[in-house]
């Protein structure tokens, strides 16, 4: 970002840029420090000066003043390019641009002139001020922005964040995003720290937003230093109490929709040499998981944060830093109108009178599930001479998932579509690794070089046993079908011949043995007496199959990059090596290439960029699906193919993209970027039955183009703008080579290469931020529109092309209610995806016809293809588009305080109330809703 300065004949002012070692602050890897001195023209130092330094895009604005030495510090300042300006009483306005892009700290010296002498500077802003001339399509924000963003999400607002905020980014429920096509394809770095596993509700505990100061969102090509999962690299920078010699902090509550509520406390504290921010907060909510009703049941859940930063300089070369964190969630597994009221022992699946085996009414299912993560995070930093900064860090980061079936296993009974066993989990992920790397500035060149190495402890324990009696029964009736004859002690086929039932209207004798029976199966059967020994089973078999799995993945890359800026060039260079070891082993080497031109005339950036990239498989239950099919009891609950090991081998990929920045006057900039990547051995993930439990799967490899933008409007009279939009086409193509069965019906029995599209695409996508403020300190209001096309839908009715459900009505063509593998969808299927057959609409206890007369079907919740168009690949059933509108008002000091002040906000999420689905019975993340209108209101006390 470059000022055009018109300067006197006799301007003698010196700027002058130089590394001090005598600097009160330090760097992180993803920011920087600010510092210098202030002097008149005598070269004397004029203290109490005010310096400020802003950033129009990032909405970054901080001021301080200088001391009694004229000397000022900006510690913890973002990789950006600034505006600085300099005020002090009797002196002329002074300013001009910075720019932060390395760890090595920036000390400039600047030479106030007096008022109203020859020797003024005046500015002139233009374009070149919006522009950033750099290789790598990124977003920045600052707490001066998403301060005021209404999220949706309190527990996983930092997801939320990046999905509004950053381009290329399409919203799935739980606090899910898929960046540029990829499913959790995406990594934080957290002052630093890199951490590359799924980080939503049902996976881990994400860091609070109070605690972040400012993100980074890289959606281009990513750099060098940046490896493992990288469709979307979110650059954490965390708040520092160093500088704040007068203590400021906050406490928070609110109150709102679904009974949620919460309390937060943050302060942060220090003095030139150290500074500790600590911040804790609690949340309680009635709706803490996105259901697959629109109605609420079942659905409470909590979430307890802690977190930690302490820096200190240890001498005028050395400064450590370390960040703390403890969060604790727990949470209930939504319940479906067939979980909550019409159990499956009631009639859905069987008759027993809502009696299961054992005698005892089933009630509605109880699932729940408990999340335990910790993190800490020492650093330390020497500075190296005035050009170079050395930094070695270590992490340890735990998470411990705990799934709790329902007290009685049988309520865990779902449609033959969903769950068949009753599981519970638990699970610890511990991710321990050290990271150095060493920063240096010379001329054009800024160098970095450094090294990683992680090792992930994976420990997964999941007992669980069948709740289906049809799933493994013994016989079958007089059309083939299995029977539960309602005898729990029939566990031989031998026997089905002269047993009986107790429902003889719905199951008429004779039966006949079901030759399919897996013996084995049936000792983790739960709907029939405990098998023993002379049944064929293990002695030690109490009904429940445990599977214990355990490994450790290490990883270790090495990296080295340079950024050298040349007139209006400016190139990103840098070649990474990646080493996995895992269940299986892999090396990659990774080049990475990035060339920006500034054309200075037109205030436009032009940019492309390559990237080699190395693809590793998700932690998350990674035993359980790459060891899965060989057991033969996972192997039928799993959905497996295939009989034996499915090894998880990391990809590769190809990444290209070309886009440009475009500043239109002083007041709009645009970037946008178009995205070519090509993965071999691409990853994805399934879900096992009703739970939160999933586990990672691999596709042959995938293709995905697209487009992402960005319009900016800086802040302009108080009014300020943010739109980020994208279109990306997620093409993955089967066989599946690696993990436990999740295969497409389309790809049943074949081995070919046979392209679909996966659940990750979405035609157009857009999220537009309106910001007002009067004054500085005044009310504000902030307003999203968020617009979706939809995602790809799962099993979905339809008639002709490539579905399943095609038949015939009277000779017409008609639609079977049923998904795409024949399974029949019960009545509470139907209405959740809002099908209608005539002027019949299916509600959660009456289902429509079946079959439908083409004619006469049809959704108001998804986007079915016409008759005889579907094509898992060119025209998928989808998600029906949907426009949310969010709002919310504020005043940050009601009182006009100066020491102490209130604010009070309002937020309006989904605004109309708009009932919309987020995906359908999909095979990789099942049924969700997005949130229902919620309002709350929030109040604050900062000192």
């Amino acid at each position: 970002m470059l000022t055009s300065y018109k300067k006197s004949l006799h301007a003698t002012f010196i700027v002058g840029l130089y590394l001090a070692t005598s600097l009160h602050t330090y760097a992180q890897s993803n920011s920087a420090s600010l510092g210098g001195a202030v002097l008149d023209p005598s070269g004397a130092v004029v203290p109490n000066a005010t310096v400020e330094i802003h950033n129009p895009v990032s909405h970054l604005d901080r001021s301080t003043t200088t001391d009694s030495s004229g000397r000022f510090s900006f510690p913890n300042v973002p990789f950006n390019p600034y505006h600085l300006s300099v005020t002090g009483a009797g002196f002329a306005p002074y300013s001009q641009d910075v720019e932060l892009r390395s760890t090595v700290p920036l000390d400039i010296k600047i030479n106030l002139h007096v008022a109203g002498s020859a020797e003024s500077v005046t500015v002139e802003a233009s374009g070149a001020d919006l522009l950033e001339n750099d290789p790598t399509f990124h977003t920045d924000v600052d707490r001066g922005l998403f301060d005021k963003v209404p999220l949706e999400s309190q527990s996983s607002s930092l997801s939320s964040l990046v999905t509004l905020a950053s381009p290329g980014i399409a919203a799935d429920s739980n606090g899910l995003f898929h960046g540029l096509g990829d499913h959790a394809e995406n990594s934080f770095s957290v002052d630093g720290q890199p951490i590359t596993d799924q980080q939503s509700k049902v996976f881990s505990n994400q860091i609070p937003l109070d605690s972040v100061q400012s993100m980074e969102v890289i959606s281009g090509a990513p750099p060098a230093e940046y490896g493992d999962k990288t469709s979307i690299v979110i650059n954490v920078t965390t708040r520092s109490g160093q500088g704040v010699t007068t203590p400021h902090g906050s406490v928070i509550a609110s109150y709102g929709s679904f009974g949620t509520s919460s309390l937060g406390f943050d302060l942060s504290y220090g003095g030139k040499n150290w500074g500790n921010f600590v911040s804790a907060n609690g949340l309680n909510s009635g709706r803490f998981l996105d259901p697959p009703e629109f109605a609420v049941m079942h659905d409470k859940g909590n979430e307890e944060n802690f977190f930690d930063r302490v820096d200190y300089q240890i001498s005028n070369v050395d400064t450590i830093h370390l960040n703390f964190g403890f969060t604790r969630s727990w949470f209930q597994t939504p319940n479906t109108f067939d979980s909550e009221f019409a159990t499956p022992w009631n009639g859905v699946v069987v008759s027993n009178g809502g009696l299961g085996p054992n005698g005892i009414p089933v009630g509605p299912a109880d699932q729940r599930s408990q999340i335990k993560t910790f993190n800490i995070a020492p650093s330390w930093n020497r500075l190296l001479g005035n050009t170079a900064v050395f930094t070695l860090g270590a992490f340890v980061r735990r998470d411990q998932f705990n799934y709790y079936p329902s007290a009685n296993p049988f309520a865990d009974l779902g449609p033959i579509n969903l769950q068949r066993e009753t599981v519970s989990q638990n699970r610890t992920l511990t991710n321990a690794g050290i990271r150095s790397d060493i920063s240096y500035v010379k001329g054009i060149h800024s160098l970095k070089a450094g090294a990683v190495y992680e090792q992930t402890f994976l420990d997964e324990h999941d007992p669980l046993g069948i709740v289906d009696p049809t799933l493994n029964a013994p016989c079958l009736d007089a059309n083939g079908v299995p029977v539960f004859v309602g005898n729990p002690g029939l566990n031989d086929p031998a026997n089905c011949a002269g047993a009986t039932t107790t429902n003889q209207a719905l199951y008429p004798t004779p039966f006949t043995a079901n030759s399919g029976f897996n013996p084995l199966l049936g000792c983790y059967d739960l709907t029939r007496s405990t098998p023993s020994s002379t049944d064929g089973c293990p002695t030690s078999t109490s009904g429940l199959y445990t599977f214990n799995g355990h490994t450790d993945v290490k990883e270790l890359a090495l990296y080295l990059q340079d950024t050298i800026t040349v007139r209006n060039w400016a190139f990103n260079v840098g070649l990474r090596g990646d080493f996995y070891n895992g269940l299986t082993t892999h090396k990659e080497a990774e080049p990475r290439l990035g060339i920006a031109y500034n054309i200075k005339r037109t205030n436009t950036v032009l940019r492309v960029s390559y990237a080699r990239l190395l693809e590793t498989p998700f932690n998350e239950n990674l035993v359980l699906s790459n060891n899965g099919c060989a057991n033969p009891v996972l192997n039928p609950l799993l959905g497996c193919t295939v009989s034996g090991i499915t090894p998880f081998v990391p990809g590769w990929r190809n990444e290209f993209h070309a886009g440009l920045q475009q500043a239109f006057g002083k007041y709009v900039v645009f970037s946008g970027e178009y995205i070519w990547k090509y993965t071999h051995n691409a990853y994805d993930f399934s879900v096992l039955g009703n739970t939160p439990i999933t586990f990672p799967i691999e596709w042959e490899r995938s293709k995905i183009p697209g487009y992402a933008g960005r319009v900016s409007v800086p802040n302009y009279h108080g009014f300020s703008a943010l739109a980020v939009f994208s279109s990306v086409a997620a093409r993955f193509f089967t066989p599946q080579i690696g993990g436990a069965g999740a295969v497409p019906a389309v790809a049943i029995g074949s081995t070919a290469s046979t392209p679909f599209r996966i659940d990750h695409d979405e035609k157009f996508n857009l999220t537009t931020h309106l910001q007002y403020q009067l004054g500085k300190t005044g009310a504000w209001l902030g307003f999203n529109w968020r617009y979706d096309s939809g995602l790809v839908a799962g099993q979905t009715p339809c008639y002709g092309g490539n579905c399943a459900q095609t038949t015939t009505l009277n000779g017409q063509p008609a639609i079977a209610m049923t998904d795409s593998f024949g399974n029949p969808l019960t009545a509470d299927q139907e209405f959740e995806s809002g099908l209608f057959c005539g002027t019949q609409r299916a509600t959660p206890f009456t289902p429509l016809p079946n079959p439908c007369l083409v004619s006469q079907f049809g959704s108001t919740l998804l986007n079915v293809p016409a008759p005889n168009t579907e094509n898992d690949d060119k025209n998928p059933p989808r998600i029906a588009s949907r426009n949310l509108f969010d709002l919310a008002v504020g005043d940050d000091n009601l009182f006009r305080g100066d020491r102490f002040k209130w604010s009070l906000q309002l937020t309006a999420v989904n605004l109309t109330n708009k009932v919309a689905l987020y995906n359908f019975l999909s095979t990789f993340s099942g049924t969700h809703y997005v949130t229902p209108r919620s309002l709350a209101a929030e109040i604050g006390f900062h000192f």
